[in-house]
This record gives C-alpha cells, sequence and structure tokens, in this order.
C-alpha cells in the first residue's frame, strides 16, 4: 500500500496510517521485534521512505478506513424507527466496506459525519473532555443581530445547563457560523430557542480538520495521508 504522504515519516505514524496498530502500539510492536524495516528490525524513531518495505510479523489483517460523508436530510445517524433511513440504508452498494458514522447528526440536519471501521477512535473524538472543534452554518427565522452572536459565544443556559464558549459569526442577514466544542442533544437549536430564534437549517462543514467540502448529499470521500495524519496526530494516536 503506498500512502499519500510526505517522506520520510516516522515507523509509528507510517504504521497508525496503515491500519496496523495506533502510534502507541506501533512502539509496542517495534519494542516486541515484531516489525521490519528492509528486512532489518526497526527500531523506535525509525524513518521509512517511499520505497521501503516495512513487514510487521503477524501483522494486523483489519485494514482501517475512514470517509467524510455528507448526510442528506432525513436520514437518521443511528437507531432508526420503523420506516426511517439510515446512513447504512444511504450508503448501501456504495462503501464495500462495513463502517460506522462517529457522533450524530440529527434527522433534519445535514453535513458531515465521519465514517469508519475503527472503534479506537470513538472515544478520542467524541468524548467531552477533548474539546475537539466542529463548525456549522446555521440559518433562523430572522435578522441575526451583534447582540444574538455575542450571547451564543458567551455561552448559553439550555434548561439549566450553560454550553461552553463558542465562536460565531454573521454569514448572512439570517445566517450564521459557529464553532463549538460540545454535542448536547439539538444543542444548537436549544441555543438558539433559549435566545428567541428558531433555527430553520443546520449544515455541518468540519469537523477538527476535516472539511466537508465541495460534497454534496450522499456523497463521501476517503480520508488519508496527510489530513489523516493531522487526525491521528490532533486525537493523539
Amino acid at each position: 500500500m503506498t500512502l499519500k504522504t510526505e517522506y520520510p515519516i516516522r515507523i509509528n505514524k507510517y504504521l497508525a496510517l496503515l491500519g496496523e496498530a495506533t502510534r502507541r502500539g506501533a512502539d509496542t510492536l517495534i519494542e516486541e521485534r515484531k516489525v521490519t524495516i528492509n528486512g532489518r528490525l526497526a527500531k523506535l524513531g525509525d524513518l521509512v521512505n517511499e520505497k521501503d518495505t516495512v513487514v510487521v510479523k503477524g501483522g494486523n489483517s483489519k485494514k482501517y478506513i475512514y470517509y467524510a460523508y455528507c448526510k442528506p436530510r432525513g436520514v437518521i445517524s443511528h437507531s432508526p424507527q420503523n420506516g426511517e433511513r439510515s446512513i447504512e440504508d444511504a450508503i448501501r452498494g456504495q462503501i464495500r466496506q462495513e463502517v460506522f458514522p462517529i457522533g450524530r447528526l440529527d434527522k433534519d440536519s445535514h453535513g458531515l459525519i465521519i465514517l469508519t471501521n475503527d472503534g479506537r477512535i470513538t472515544e478520542k473524538l467524541l468524548s467531552p473532555k477533548k474539546e475537539h472543534e466542529k463548525e456549522y452554518v446555521v440559518t433562523v427565522d430572522k435578522q441575526i443581530t451583534g447582540r444574538f452572536l455575542r450571547e451564543l459565544e458567551r455561552g448559553v443556559d439550555i434548561e439549566g445547563y450553560r454550553t461552553k464558549p463558542a465562536r460565531a459569526k454573521e454569514a448572512g442577514m439570517d445566517k450564521l457560523n459557529i464553532v463549538i466544542t460540545e454535542g448536547k442533544k439539538h444543542q444548537l437549536r436549544r441555543m438558539c430557542a433559549a435566545l428567541g430564534y428558531t433555527v430553520k437549517d443546520i449544515k455541518r462543514i468540519r469537523i477538527m480538520n476535516i472539511a466537508l467540502g465541495a460534497l454534496k448529499p450522499g456523497q463521501f470521500r476517503e480520508i488519508k495521508g496527510k489530513e489523516l495524519e493531522t487526525l491521528f496526530s490532533l486525537i493523539g494516536m
């Protein structure tokens, strides 16, 4: 497998991008003398060049994959009820491998969600202690004011819970960009409602360094190379 990344690359990052192990797990494999580079035993901190041959004794047969997916409106992230269409239904026949969504995006919202078969990253991405950024474009029912944006940024009391500080800016007369670092149920809708606004549309456009870009509803692209390496670095893998 050829990685689209910048060489030379540290051996632990190389093995992580191949899906053989996390970076810490790769260090353990090296210490256990299970990794060779061009036939010699690898050492911690070794660098891998593009034409090098890396072999892991008893290597991981499961290859991890990661996709950026644009969830359409009306599609359920988790636990669909009778008659509802899930992400699994929406991607059937398009992605051969079995994958699952990391996190949620409610039925009436659309935009970026990460799909993977790598359960190792779930807690690292979703733990509220990590405070990873998520960015949205939100359309509301009336004109946005400076006071509204400032209140969102300071944090909003939603039924006894005060949200963490956010970043918000106007993106149109009735539209704003907002970056939050938590994910309470229907949080953006509840924040806006507490300030007298009704949300008409929510589109997630970024999770950490992963951007939705030009993906249209139902489309997806693989996360790999430098983009994947940066994501792993941000979540500590």
